[in-house]
């Protein structure tokens, strides 16, 4: 008959000694734990900073091209506005209105005025549909805030830019603007399908 063969039972100290060694293994892992959680963190910040930079550097970049684009339009608007009948003996760029009474606060990329009417023009690097209906929009306020300053002339709205495609050209005539485009170093001015709107 075979013999059997026993094992000894576990004393204390072996598994005293067991306990300690995992515990001096859970103590390691909550400290890695503890410095890869803090890892995460540095790095999040870091992250979370340099897109602050980043969207802080496109805004400059956006705020330059829209000034560079004004400054493109503006010398020689009045002139092309004049072949169309208007005259405009002078471009106002950066217009502001302020109300604060009636909560009326706008400002104006462009504006052309004279005695009877007055232009206000969007200049935009990329024209969209919704920078058009905010100059809709801003339209109305003119309105209203020279309703209330005694104000009576005529206002028409224009928009440009340099990046547009059809559909938003079509759009931005259809809703009673005028509409100028780049062509080269030069810009040529469409007028609105059907009537002029004015405010």
């Amino acid at each position: 008959m075979p013999a059997t063969q026993t094992t000894n039972p576990p004393t204390f100290e072996s598994v005293w000694a067991l306990l300690q060694e995992n515990a001096q293994g859970m103590k390691e892992f909550r400290e890695s734990l503890k410095e890869t959680e803090r890892i995460m963190k540095e790095d999040a910040q870091q992250q979370k900073e340099k897109n602050a930079e980043f969207y802080e550097k496109l805004g400059h970049l956006t705020t330059l091209f829209g000034e560079m684009t004004e400054a493109m339009v503006a010398p020689k608007i009045c002139e092309k506005f004049n072949e169309f009948g208007f005259n405009f003996p002078r471009a106002n760029t950066r217009a502001r209105f302020n109300d604060r009474a009636n909560n009326i606060s706008f400002e104006v990329d462009i504006m052309l005025e004279n005695g009877d009417k007055a232009m206000l023009i969007e200049v935009k690097t990329k024209l969209t549909s919704e920078r058009i209906n905010y100059h809709l929009n801003r339209l109305e306020k003119m309105r209203k805030y020279a309703d209330l300053h005694g104000d009576k002339r005529t206002f028409l709205g224009a928009v440009a830019g340099i990046v547009v495609n059809d559909e938003i050209r079509d759009y931005a005539l259809s809703q009673g603007f005028y509409f100028i485009e780049y062509a080269g170093e030069n810009f040529y001015i469409t007028a609105p399908n059907g009537k002029l709107k004015e405010w």
